[in-house]
């Protein structure tokens, strides 16, 4: 065997075990009630799916959705452009890759934690442009736009990634609207912070991996964005921390279902009543996996903090209030280069942290 590059090498601690406990019981939650029904709606069936939503969010901080209203043919007409584009030689893919001016494209050197991922991804905004910050300096107010990049192979690959980028985004606000009204708030109460959003798709790739005892797919981390939306392949990998015991604990992929996790916007809006779950990619010597990610994500200038109806005197505010924009572009620092100090997290706006 070749020798492997050291920078894939997890610290022992958070190396992946060989047997791993197979998650049965992540939340199956079947959204067809909100395809026919507006989700303010009072009906027995909208009441339950909203208490179904709750206690995922609650208890799990992630669930999986069957009868979604996305295409199958949507679906599948992505993974086939993604898996077209993944299997080509890696300078033709290289012709699309990002870098730090553009970060949407093609990358193959990402790091999680300041290790680097067994995996190559390609970004896409929804919106295009996307308007973030220039640069991550505090006082420093210049915007930039970012704009994606698209390979000229497969022909049909922007159409195949925008349509499905709209049928997820518009799951994703079904979605958004539960959630809202999961925790007491009116349907629509979150939807303002989404105008001029800065979410994106991520195409990812897991080749083969020689030392799935020592890398990982992805590291160990939490999205910061509001939700994440996933669809995987039947080669499964991605593993969830288990609030009640910290096991590590594999997500079964069900037939066309989406898995939904809870991000640390969320997190910070609910004032830590849902909490955003650490997970991970396991890598695979034995068969290559394809995933899409959709990071949904508010406007650069939203100040996220606590919402004003879930604090009180009994439950004060417990994170000061940061703007996306920002922590977005500094956690995008470690995208490209191992950084010495862990890169930002929403503990350091923690009010008790300080």
């Amino acid at each position: 065997m070749e020798k492997v590059d050291e920078s894939f090498f997890q610290e022992t601690d958070h190396r992946p075990k060989q047997s791993t406990i197979e998650a049965e019981k992540i939340p199956l939650i079947d959204l067809s009630p909100v395809l026919t029904t507006d989700p303010s709606n009072t009906s027995s069936a909208i009441t339950n799916l909203v208490s179904e939503i709750g206690d995922a969010c609650k208890n799990w901080g992630f669930f999986q959705v069957i009868n979604h209203g996305v295409p199958s043919t949507c679906r599948e007409n992505i993974e086939r452009a993604s898996r077209e584009f993944f299997l080509q030689p890696t300078e033709e893919k290289r012709k699309v890759s990002r870098d730090e001016d553009n970060p949407m494209g093609f990358y193959d050197t990402e790091h999680t934690k300041n290790v680097r991922d067994w995996k190559e991804v390609f970004d896409f905004v929804v919106e295009n442009p996307t308007i973030l910050p220039a640069s991550h300096e505090p006082h420093d107010t210049k915007l930039k736009e970012m704009t994606n990049q698209w390979p000229n192979f497969p022909t049909n690959f922007r159409e195949a990634c925008e349509e499905y980028a709209r049928g997820i985004e518009k799951l994703s606000y079904k979605l958004l609207e539960l959630i809202a009204l999961s925790l007491g708030l009116s349907s629509k109460r979150l939807n303002s912070y989404f105008k001029d959003q800065t979410s994106f798709m991520r195409l990812n790739y897991y080749p083969l991996c020689p030392i799935p005892d020592l890398a990982l797919g992805v590291g160990r981390h939490k999205d910061s964005p509001a939700l994440t939306v996933l669809a995987q392949d039947d080669v499964g990998g991605l593993e969830v921390k288990r609030k009640t015991d910290g096991e590590w604990i594999q997500v079964k992929p069900t037939l066309d279902a989406y898995i939904v996790n809870v991000g640390d916007i969320i997190q910070v809006w609910s004032n830590d009543r849902y909490e955003s779950v650490e997970h991970r990619v396991v890598a695979s010597s034995k068969k290559e996996r394809f995933s899409i990610p959709f990071f949904f994500s508010p406007s650069h200038s939203v100040m996220v903090e606590p919402l004003e109806e879930l604090i009180s005197e009994q439950s004060p505010a417990k994170y000061k209030a940061y703007n996306w924009g920002k922590f977005n572009t500094t956690r995008n620092l470690s995208n490209f280069k191992k950084l010495n100090v862990e890169n930002i997290q929403i503990y350091h706006f923690r009010i008790g942290d300080l």
